[in-house]
Protein backbone atom coordinates (compact mmCIF):
# COMPACT_ATOMS: atom_id res chain seq x y z
CA UNK A 1 0.00 0.00 0.00
CA UNK A 2 1.48 3.33 -1.09
CA UNK A 3 1.12 6.39 1.11
CA UNK A 4 -0.95 8.92 -0.84
CA UNK A 5 -1.25 11.40 2.03
CA UNK A 6 0.05 11.72 5.59
CA UNK A 7 -0.90 8.84 7.86
CA UNK A 8 -3.27 10.10 10.55
CA UNK A 9 -2.17 9.32 14.12
CA UNK A 10 -3.84 9.83 17.47
CA UNK A 11 -1.67 9.72 20.60
CA UNK A 12 -3.37 8.07 23.60
CA UNK A 13 -1.77 9.43 26.76
CA UNK A 14 -3.19 11.82 29.34
CA UNK A 15 0.11 13.33 30.53
CA UNK A 16 0.43 16.61 28.57
CA UNK A 17 4.24 16.67 28.50
CA UNK A 18 4.33 13.15 27.04
CA UNK A 19 1.49 13.64 24.58
CA UNK A 20 2.93 16.94 23.35
CA UNK A 21 6.46 15.55 23.02
CA UNK A 22 5.36 12.48 21.10
CA UNK A 23 3.01 14.48 18.86
CA UNK A 24 5.76 16.98 18.10
CA UNK A 25 8.20 14.19 17.23
CA UNK A 26 5.75 12.58 14.80
CA UNK A 27 4.67 15.87 13.25
CA UNK A 28 8.29 16.51 12.28
CA UNK A 29 8.00 13.49 9.97
CA UNK A 30 6.08 14.44 6.78
CA UNK A 31 4.65 10.92 6.59
CA UNK A 32 2.41 11.60 9.60
CA UNK A 33 -0.24 13.99 10.83
CA UNK A 34 -1.14 13.86 14.52
CA UNK A 35 -4.85 14.60 14.82
CA UNK A 36 -5.20 14.71 18.60
CA UNK A 37 -4.03 13.32 21.92
CA UNK A 38 -6.44 11.41 24.13
CA UNK A 39 -6.88 10.79 27.81
CA UNK A 40 -9.69 8.34 27.05
CA UNK A 41 -10.27 5.79 24.31
CA UNK A 42 -12.67 7.95 22.30
CA UNK A 43 -11.18 9.43 19.11
CA UNK A 44 -13.37 12.21 17.77
CA UNK A 45 -12.86 11.14 14.14
CA UNK A 46 -11.57 8.10 12.20
CA UNK A 47 -7.81 7.66 12.47
CA UNK A 48 -5.30 5.38 10.74
CA UNK A 49 -3.22 4.60 13.84
CA UNK A 50 -3.77 5.06 17.57
CA UNK A 51 -0.36 5.14 19.27
CA UNK A 52 -1.02 4.04 22.84
CA UNK A 53 1.73 5.36 25.11
CA UNK A 54 1.64 3.09 28.15
CA UNK A 55 3.36 5.48 30.60
CA UNK A 56 1.89 5.13 34.11
CA UNK A 57 -1.44 3.61 33.07
CA UNK A 58 -3.15 1.39 35.64
CA UNK A 59 -6.08 0.35 33.43
CA UNK A 60 -4.25 -0.70 30.28
CA UNK A 61 -6.42 -3.72 29.54
CA UNK A 62 -9.74 -1.89 29.84
CA UNK A 63 -8.53 1.03 27.74
CA UNK A 64 -7.06 -1.26 25.11
CA UNK A 65 -10.28 -3.21 24.77
CA UNK A 66 -12.20 0.05 24.36
CA UNK A 67 -9.83 1.12 21.59
CA UNK A 68 -9.96 -2.28 19.89
CA UNK A 69 -13.76 -2.14 19.81
CA UNK A 70 -13.85 1.46 18.59
CA UNK A 71 -14.58 1.47 14.86
CA UNK A 72 -12.87 4.87 14.47
CA UNK A 73 -9.52 3.24 15.30
CA UNK A 74 -8.10 1.36 12.31
CA UNK A 75 -4.92 0.11 13.99
CA UNK A 76 -3.78 0.11 17.62
CA UNK A 77 -0.05 0.26 18.38
CA UNK A 78 1.54 0.02 21.84
CA UNK A 79 4.50 2.33 22.56
CA UNK A 80 6.10 1.17 25.79
CA UNK A 81 9.21 0.64 27.86
CA UNK A 82 7.68 -2.56 29.25
CA UNK A 83 9.20 -5.27 27.04
CA UNK A 84 7.91 -8.27 28.97
CA UNK A 85 7.33 -11.04 26.36
CA UNK A 86 4.18 -12.23 28.11
CA UNK A 87 2.67 -8.75 27.90
CA UNK A 88 3.66 -8.40 24.24
CA UNK A 89 2.02 -11.71 23.32
CA UNK A 90 -1.08 -10.87 25.37
CA UNK A 91 -1.83 -7.63 23.54
CA UNK A 92 -0.99 -9.03 20.10
CA UNK A 93 -3.42 -11.88 20.70
CA UNK A 94 -6.05 -9.28 21.63
CA UNK A 95 -5.71 -7.58 18.25
CA UNK A 96 -3.03 -4.92 18.67
CA UNK A 97 -1.14 -4.43 15.40
CA UNK A 98 2.22 -3.38 16.79
CA UNK A 99 4.36 -3.24 19.93
CA UNK A 100 7.20 -0.71 19.76
CA UNK A 101 9.97 0.01 22.23
CA UNK A 102 10.50 3.54 23.50
CA UNK A 103 14.18 3.00 22.76
CA UNK A 104 13.50 3.54 19.06
CA UNK A 105 14.84 6.62 17.32
CA UNK A 106 12.34 8.88 15.58
CA UNK A 107 13.07 7.45 12.13
CA UNK A 108 12.81 3.87 13.39
CA UNK A 109 9.48 4.63 15.02
CA UNK A 110 8.20 6.22 11.84
CA UNK A 111 9.34 3.31 9.67
CA UNK A 112 7.62 0.82 11.98
CA UNK A 113 4.36 2.81 11.88
CA UNK A 114 4.47 2.87 8.08
CA UNK A 115 4.88 -0.93 8.03
CA UNK A 116 1.86 -1.26 10.30
CA UNK A 117 -0.16 1.12 8.13
CA UNK A 118 0.65 -1.07 5.13
CA UNK A 119 -0.87 -4.09 6.83
CA UNK A 120 1.99 -5.74 8.71
CA UNK A 121 2.03 -6.72 12.37
CA UNK A 122 5.24 -5.25 13.77
CA UNK A 123 7.09 -5.90 17.04
CA UNK A 124 10.31 -3.96 17.62
CA UNK A 125 11.94 -4.44 21.03
CA UNK A 126 15.31 -3.33 22.33
CA UNK A 127 15.80 -4.72 25.85
CA UNK A 128 19.33 -3.34 26.13
CA UNK A 129 18.31 0.31 25.96
CA UNK A 130 14.72 0.22 27.16
CA UNK A 131 15.28 3.21 29.46
CA UNK A 132 16.11 5.50 26.52
CA UNK A 133 13.29 7.69 25.23
CA UNK A 134 13.09 10.16 22.36
CA UNK A 135 10.63 12.54 24.00
CA UNK A 136 10.35 14.15 27.44
CA UNK A 137 8.68 12.68 30.49
CA UNK A 138 7.53 14.28 33.76
CA UNK A 139 10.42 14.72 36.20
CA UNK A 140 13.12 14.43 33.55
CA UNK A 141 14.53 17.83 34.47
CA UNK A 142 15.21 16.66 38.04
CA UNK A 143 17.12 13.57 36.94
CA UNK A 144 14.37 10.94 37.17
CA UNK A 145 14.75 8.08 34.72
CA UNK A 146 11.65 7.14 32.68
CA UNK A 147 10.99 4.16 34.97
CA UNK A 148 11.41 6.22 38.15
CA UNK A 149 9.05 8.83 36.71
CA UNK A 150 6.52 6.10 35.98
CA UNK A 151 6.70 4.91 39.61
CA UNK A 152 6.11 8.47 40.80
CA UNK A 153 3.17 8.98 38.45
CA UNK A 154 1.53 5.77 39.63
CA UNK A 155 2.04 6.78 43.26
CA UNK A 156 0.28 10.06 42.46
CA UNK A 157 -2.66 8.03 41.15
CA UNK A 158 -2.91 6.27 44.52
CA UNK A 159 -1.35 2.97 43.47
CA UNK A 160 0.20 0.77 46.14
CA UNK A 161 3.58 -0.85 45.62
CA UNK A 162 1.90 -4.18 44.92
CA UNK A 163 -0.37 -2.59 42.31
CA UNK A 164 2.60 -0.89 40.66
CA UNK A 165 4.48 -4.20 40.51
CA UNK A 166 1.54 -5.91 38.81
CA UNK A 167 0.84 -3.15 36.29
CA UNK A 168 4.52 -2.73 35.33
CA UNK A 169 5.41 -6.45 35.40
CA UNK A 170 8.13 -5.86 38.00
CA UNK A 171 9.04 -7.56 41.26
CA UNK A 172 8.08 -5.77 44.44
CA UNK A 173 11.77 -5.34 45.31
CA UNK A 174 12.43 -3.65 41.96
CA UNK A 175 9.53 -1.28 42.57
CA UNK A 176 10.87 -0.37 46.01
CA UNK A 177 14.33 0.26 44.57
CA UNK A 178 12.98 2.57 41.86
CA UNK A 179 10.89 4.44 44.42
CA UNK A 180 13.82 4.86 46.84
CA UNK A 181 15.97 6.22 44.04
CA UNK A 182 13.21 8.60 42.97
CA UNK A 183 12.69 9.85 46.52
CA UNK A 184 16.41 10.51 46.89
CA UNK A 185 16.55 12.48 43.63
CA UNK A 186 13.57 14.69 44.45
CA UNK A 187 14.50 15.12 48.11
CA UNK A 188 11.52 13.54 49.89
CA UNK A 189 11.19 10.79 52.47
CA UNK A 190 7.48 9.96 52.64
CA UNK A 191 4.79 9.02 50.15
CA UNK A 192 2.67 12.04 51.06
CA UNK A 193 5.60 14.33 50.26
CA UNK A 194 6.18 12.50 46.97
CA UNK A 195 2.54 13.02 45.96
CA UNK A 196 2.75 16.76 46.67
CA UNK A 197 5.96 16.98 44.67
CA UNK A 198 4.46 14.98 41.83
CA UNK A 199 1.35 17.16 41.66
CA UNK A 200 3.59 20.19 41.19
CA UNK A 201 5.72 18.55 38.49
CA UNK A 202 3.26 17.10 35.99
CA UNK A 203 2.92 13.65 37.55
CA UNK A 204 -0.88 13.79 37.76
CA UNK A 205 -2.69 12.79 34.55
CA UNK A 206 -4.93 15.50 33.14
CA UNK A 207 -7.95 13.19 33.42
CA UNK A 208 -7.58 12.96 37.22
CA UNK A 209 -9.29 15.52 39.39
CA UNK A 210 -7.40 14.54 42.52
CA UNK A 211 -4.75 12.18 43.87
CA UNK A 212 -5.07 9.78 46.73
CA UNK A 213 -2.12 8.75 48.87
CA UNK A 214 -1.57 5.64 50.91
CA UNK A 215 0.44 4.94 54.01
CA UNK A 216 3.28 3.19 52.22
CA UNK A 217 6.78 4.63 52.23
Amino acid sequence: MDIQEPISVTVANDYPVIAHGLAQMLNEDPRFEVLESLARATPSSPVDIVLFDAFARREDDAELMALLHNTACSRIVIYSGNLDPQRVRQVLDAGVRGYLSKALERRQLGDALVQIYRGEDVVVLDPWTAEVQSHPWPGQETGLSPREAEMMALICQGATNDEIARSCYLTINSVKTYIRNAYRKIGVERRSQAILWGAAHGMVPSSSAETVGSGQA
